[in-house]
Formats: C-alpha cells, structure tokens, sequence
C-alpha cells in the first residue's frame, strides 16, 4: 500500500524560486519515485522563516489539520530543515516529518545498485544526518519502513557522533579504493587522445536512452526521476572514424542537495574531464527552460558550465508545437533537436559533434621501420585501421589516428 503523503510548499520569496505550481509538480514526482501517494498540498509562507518550526505556528497548525483530514501518514516540506525544525515540526504535527533533500537522498538509496552508488548514497545520507544528530536518537532509531527511512539510518548509527563520523572516513576511503579503476581508465585514454562526451541533463531527460542510441549500450531506462545512478561509459567510432567514448552520468535537478555532489564527486568528474557536454533537455516538458537553467547552475557549481557544450533537445516525437520547438532550437546556440527514442536526427548529432571536435583525426599511409610495433599497437588502440602490410624492412599502414599519432608515424617514416 503506498504511503500517504502531504506536501507542504513553502514559499520563501527571499530568492529566485520557481513558480509555486512547478514546485508541486517537482515534489509530487519525487514522492512518486519513493512509491509514496500525495494526498494534498498546502503553501506556506515563510517570509522571514522562523527559528523554531521554518513556518509561522498558525500554519503549523493548519498543516497538522489537513494532514489529519486527508489521513496522511507523513508531511514532507519543500525546502530543507534544520534538525531542530524538523523535531519541533514533527511533534507538532504527530506525523512524520521529512524535507525534500530526505526526499530525494530516499531516492537515491533505492536506486544505488552498484558498490559505488550504495557508498556514494551512504556518506551522502550521513552526511546530511550527522548535524541533525542531536536530539534525534528517536528517529534514527526508528525501525519502521516508508518514504524517508531507505538507507542506514535505522540501524546502529544513531550511537553517537564519533561513531558517524568514523563511519564516514571509512566510507571515503572505500570510495577512494573503488574509483582507482575509473580513474585508471581515464588517464590511459588521456594518453590514447580519445575524446570524452559526456551527456549531462536534468532527471529523466533521457540521457541513458540517447546513450543506447548513440552506442549499441543497455543501459536500463524507466520514466521516472533518477533511474540511473552509475555512471556508465562506451566507446563508439564516429562517422569520420574518430574513436570517442560517451559517458552517462548521474541526472541533476534544481538545488541538487550539497551532499549528493560532495558523495557523488568522483562520479562527476567524468564531466569535469570531458571534452564536450551533451547537454540533454526534454524539450517537450513545458518546464524546459527552468530545466536547463537548473542544469547550468550545477555545471557552474562544478567549474564545467564554460566546456564545450551541444545543447540537445530531446522527445521531440512528443512536441506537437512544431513553432514553439523552432523557437526553441533558435533561442540558444549550437543546438540539435533529436529523439533518441525514435532515433530521429541521431546522424545529424553526430555530424555536429565532429565539427565540435575539430577534425582531431587524420588518415595516413606511410612506411615505418619494422621495428615500431610499438607505434603499430598505438595506431590499433588510438586509431581506425585501414591495412597494414609488412614487407622486408617497413611497415605500411593505412589508417585514421589523432593527429598527435599522426606526426609520430610521420617522423617514423622519414627517419
């Protein structure tokens, strides 16, 4: 039976939020994503907000009577908590009491299937918990299931702070054992001049499937806010022959909770590495442009929003308004319209990411000394093979490498 929830919308108007009714909108598909049911909405003003309980007590009490009504089992709020409100909000209300960074770490720790996401949502979660500790033994002791418990707060945690904290340097330094490989992996491609594309996006874009389109990957997709936490990458030979190597990563979302980057850090390097940005918005959410804001904000948080970026809009099997996608293509540079699910306008995106690359390879043929097999292993991993024939004293080898390779094999040649 899904759990019963009733949202809370606080509006702050201290700073640029978004519109009242994205907001709902937003919250009600995280709650949906926890398996939960809204029951019902209420706004509450918080402008200034208030040490206690965040919101005026007048409409503490008016949340504690819808929520009574309507029969809901939790409240969740939309703006973060401080421990101290959260334990005021939650005796007053006599339900349980959740902000939407809980909302949306809950997410995550029901989607976290590899070693690496389960740590990464882990020190995240503790991370959030850790200074809403005190005072609080009573809830993270708690046993019971829904929206607000996944994870490993329920269990042993809740000891005291030292032990938390203990936990968490164990959980980095795990982390740190389990991303050698990744980083291994990338810097034998740096040496290889293969280029990363990396797709960024809000949730739910459609990143991974775009990805499945692009490389012949697998990758499980599902309508639905954060489907997919690890980060996956393939190589793929474009049209000029160029080897590249997409990568998917995590979704974003407006006001990623500042743990979730921290946790997710060395995931969210493969953007911060990558030599160009599929950014990819669903073009046919009415919400788009709030969408690919919020996605800008997050790359600027991580020092990549000035990367070389092809703005993909994406879905474009569900635009009706054929005027308003052309206003759309129109109102930001180098931009595609795709749908990755139909494979509609993939060639053209593929075009535009070799323009973006600037013709990084170029096709040889030349004779080298038989004794460079060591240039012709790199021109098998870095290149696309041609021919090559061995005859006497040379080696001929017709190929398309990076043009760094390129000049070795010339240089080998002439020697």
């Amino acid at each position: 039976m899904k759990e019963k929830i009733l949202l809370a919308i606080v509006d702050m108007k201290l700073r640029n939020a978004w519109p009242v009714e994205e907001v709902i909108h937003e919250m009600t598909e995280l709650v949906k994503a926890c398996q939960g049911e809204v029951v019902g909405h209420i706004i509450c003003p918080a402008h200034p907000p208030t040490a206690a309980t965040l919101i005026h007590s007048g409409k503490v009490l008016e949340v504690a009577e819808l929520a009574r009504v309507q029969g809901a089992q939790g409240v969740v709020f939309s703006e973060e908590l401080k421990g101290v409100q959260q334990r005021n909000l939650e005796e007053a209300l006599a339900v349980k009491t959740i902000d939407r960074t809980q909302l949306i770490l809950d997410i995550f720790a029901r989607r976290a299937v590899s070693l690496e996401g389960k740590l990464q949502v882990e020190l995240a979660q503790l991370a959030y918990r850790l200074p809403r500790l005190a005072g609080h033994y009573d809830d993270l002791s708690r046993q019971g299931g829904g929206i607000g418990t996944s994870g490993p707060g329920e269990t042993k945690l809740e000891v005291d702070r030292r032990r938390i904290a203990v936990r968490i340097d164990k959980l980095k330094k795990d982390l740190l054992d389990v991303t050698q490989s990744r980083m291994t992996k990338r810097k034998k491609r740096e040496l290889q001049h293969i280029p990363l594309i990396s797709l960024v996006g809000y949730t739910n874009a459609g990143k991974s499937t775009l990805l499945n389109t692009l490389t012949g990957a697998h990758q499980a997709t599902k309508d639905g806010l954060f489907t997919t936490l690890d980060s996956l990458a393939r190589q793929h030979v474009l049209p000029d022959r160029q080897k590249v190597v997409f990568s998917d990563t995590v979704g974003f979302m407006r006001e990623l909770p500042h743990n979730l980057i921290e946790a997710f850090k060395a995931t969210l390097e493969e953007v911060q590495s990558a030599d160009i940005l599929l950014h990819v918005v669903d073009v046919s959410n009415p919400r788009y442009r709030h969408l690919k804001e919020s996605v800008d904000q997050v790359l600027d948080a991580l020092g990549a929003l000035n990367k070389p970026t092809i703005l993909v809009f994406n879905k474009i099997d569900r635009v009706e308004d054929k005027e308003e996608l052309e206003t759309a293509c129109g109102r930001y540079g180098n931009t595609i319209a795709v749908s990755a699910l139909e494979k509609q306008n993939i060639d053209g995106l593929l075009r535009l990411i070799e323009k973006e690359l600037g013709g990084r390879v170029v096709a040889v043929d030349v004779a080298i000394p038989v004794n460079r097999m060591d240039l012709v292993n790199m021109v098998h991993k870095q290149g696309q093979v041609e021919a090559i024939e061995y005859s006497g004293e040379s080696i001929r080898v017709k190929a398309v490498v990076p043009q760094q390779l390129a000049g070795l094999l010339e240089k080998a040649a002439a020697s």
